[in-house]
């Protein structure tokens, strides 16, 4: 697991070391540059921070390069099928001087050229300079779900890329300026979906993309989707036929990436993700080869952030759960300085992200760096098997349309009446109510996208200041999720859900912050359930009511829940979804008060020029009365403020200073 970073005809040596030493956090390990200038006046550099994960030695240091040194690769990743593809490449007559899963790839790239991507299974980030050729060819790629990130800049010929915004701000040509599209979409979702960030100009390499550079011309092609069979596909497995093929691949995906030469452990939040993993590691030929416990992570906080959060308030689950196992659990029970970690996270952020589970994420990841380098996470089950409240919310829904249109007026009419209700068990429940309310009479695809915004158009409109609100009349937020359902539109509207999920919600938001969350504190996290093979079948071979089954009260991945019983206890089977989250209403009421009136302040806000302050100071005044629960809301706008303080105002220096003195890069 690596910071990886390059230029191509902007910048210098010393570009490119700053550019490698602030993602130090990502590799603390190792670093190294390597870097030519051609007869013509051209510069490629490539620059890499190490975490080692495989073979600690040496010969794991990057950037790496194949024998007579014409192909040179910077790369962030694990590929779990590494072996088998060296033990193909050296009976083609490849040697190897390392025993790395990077120069697989360098002799993979040399066998299959840009193809190599389609053979590869596992999660990646990388840049190879192939100079071969009479003009040096750069060829990039990101895997398939997009598990890691790469950001880069393009402007003729000039291009720069890294595995993080702040690295690519070390370039003088390029400059940190706020995308107003993005800010459009950011108000809506709370992230800004792919391949767009907050940053005018830089761009995100797509999920399964892969690009060549060569003389300034940058090509993107898509060398993988996931699909579904058409809406009336029949589907010929038994249900016991597929539990039992679902739990075996579920069972190597989990093996598979148990691969490590440093210490593994896992998060446990006892939802059924989480148990699932670690039951199969628990139970694996891997954890009985080393006669070592697992050792999981849970993280809660105190009784009085609880109330009212769609969490699990009972942290004695995961305990017992792991006891049940035979695993080494650690709980982790923190009551943060929330106001001296939101900036540094916001930094490490890179975009603002409205998610909170950010801090939830860093926390866990920090505790459990003490231990372990490596750790196993349930991203990614409930985009496979359905196991989101918005998904329940289309078959509610159309029950409700069912009902008279008065009694529907009359429900919606007494639901936006109710105040907040904050510190009350049902707080999170009375806003997906309100949520679904406003967009159940929608179309399916409407009422989908609505349930998944939180600052409506209307309410934008009164938001913003007029010069914005013109600028982001000619926009839809929506785009690329609309652009998602049409992709699949002859599948079934569950399939075209779960793709949507896929494709834009867990690569932009919940891919995003656990990449930069566990980097953060210097911990490679892995997704057994984004193994290629696994979603593919899971798409093609589950018929949609068997992830979610049932109509009025629908059971969420039923069919997973259904494969995993035997190993693992009925509360767990039976535990409702709860959320990876954090306890934003009780911090905005206390913990962040100051910091709200302050940098949601009247000056600061006209200041900024983006939003109307009676507008901003109208949300803050609701949510504390107790009128409306705006607590996502308010949380964005920190989240923005925050950011444009580290990258708009220069704040993140700060931040930097602390990693880029002094400056001591290895080159190779």
């Amino acid at each position: 697991m690596c910071g990886i970073s390059g230029l191509v005809n902007c910048g210098d040596h010393e570009t490119l070391a700053r550019m490698t030493h602030v993602q130090a956090h990502r590799g603390p390990d190792d670093s190294g540059l390597w870097e030519r200038r051609f007869p013509d006046g051209s510069y490629v550099g490539l620059g890499s921070r190490r975490l080692a994960i495989l073979d600690l030695s040496s010969e794991g240091h990057m950037p790496m390069c194949n024998e007579d040194r014409t192909i040179w690769i910077t790369y962030n990743g694990e590929i779990y099928n590494f072996a088998e593809l060296r033990r193909e490449l050296e009976s083609e007559g490849h040697s190897f001087a390392s025993h790395t899963d990077t120069e697989v790839i360098i002799h993979l790239y040399e066998q299959e050229g840009t193809d190599c991507v389609k053979r590869l299974n596992g999660m990646f980030a990388f840049a190879i300079c192939d100079l071969r050729l009479a003009t040096p060819t750069l060829f990039m790629a990101r895997d398939h779900f997009g598990i890691k990130p790469f950001y880069y800049f393009h402007d003729g010929t000039r291009f720069a890329f890294a595995s993080e915004v702040k690295a690519l701000l070390q370039v003088a040509q390029i400059e940190a300026e706020l995308d107003p599209e993005s800010l459009h979409q950011y108000l809506t979702f709370l992230w800004v979906p792919d391949p767009k960030t907050m940053f005018r100009r830089i761009l995100k390499l797509p999920a399964g993309h892969y690009a060549t550079l060569r003389d300034g011309d940058f090509k993107l092609r898509q060398y993988w989707d996931l699909t579904f069979p058409p809406a009336n596909q029949t589907y010929a497995r038994s249900e016991a036929d597929l539990e039992e093929e679902i739990r075996e691949r579920f069972r190597r995906s989990v093996e598979a990436q148990m691969v490590s030469d440093v210490p593994i452990g896992a998060f446990l939040s006892a939802g059924l993700d989480s148990s699932s993993i670690v039951a199969m590691m628990s139970k694996g030929t891997m954890s009985k080869a080393t006669n070592e416990p697992v050792h999981t992570y849970t993280v809660t906080f105190p009784q009085k952030y609880r109330v009212g959060e769609t969490t699990l308030d009972d942290p004695e689950v995961a305990t017992r759960l792991a006891r049940h196992l035979g695993c080494e659990n650690q709980r982790i029970v923190v009551e943060p300085d929330v106001t001296g970690l939101l900036p540094r996270l916001v930094w490490h952020m890179d975009e603002p992200t409205a998610d909170p589970a950010i801090i939830t994420a860093y926390l866990v990841c920090r505790e459990a760096r003490k231990q372990a380098t490596v750790l196993l996470s349930g991203v990614g089950g409930d985009e496979l098997f359905a196991g989101y409240r918005k998904h329940l919310a289309h078959y509610w829904a159309q029950a409700y349309a069912k009902t008279p249109p008065m009694a529907r007026g009359l429900a919606e009419a007494a639901l936006a009446a109710l105040p907040g209700l904050r510190g009350t068990p049902v707080k999170g429940r009375l806003r997906l109510f309100k949520k679904m309310a406003r967009s159940a009479s929608l179309a399916p695809v409407d009422r989908f996208i609505t349930n998944c915004t939180y600052f409506d158009g209307n309410q934008k409109l009164g938001l913003y200041t007029s010069d914005l609100a013109a600028e982001t009349s000619q926009w839809d937020p929506a785009g690329p999720h609309r652009a998602a359902f049409e992709r699949v539109n002859n599948a079934d509207f569950l399939h075209q859900m779960l793709y949507l999920d896929t494709k834009i919600f867990m690569t932009s938001l919940n891919l995003t912050y656990n990449d930069k969350m566990s980097m953060a504190s210097s911990v490679e996290v892995r997704v057994p359930f984004l193994d290629r093979e696994l979603a593919e079948f899971v798409a093609w071979n589950v018929p949609p009511n068997l992830k979610l089954k049932g109509f009025f009260a629908p059971t969420t991945k039923y069919i997973f829940r259904r494969a995993m019983r035997g190993m693992l206890p009925r509360e767990v089977l039976q535990q409702p979804k709860a959320g990876f989250a954090a306890p934003v209403d009780y911090w905005l009421a206390n913990d962040l008060r100051e910091m709200i009136d302050d940098l949601l302040s009247g000056e600061r806000v006209r200041r900024r020029g983006l939003f109307r302050p009676e507008a901003v100071q109208a949300l803050v005044n609701e949510h504390r009365r107790g009128r409306q629960d705006w607590s996502m809301q308010l949380w964005q706008m920190l989240t923005l403020e925050l950011w444009m303080q580290n990258f708009l105002d220069g704040g993140a220096a700060t931040y930097e200073s602390e990693l880029l003195a002094p400056n001591q890069v290895a080159t190779a």
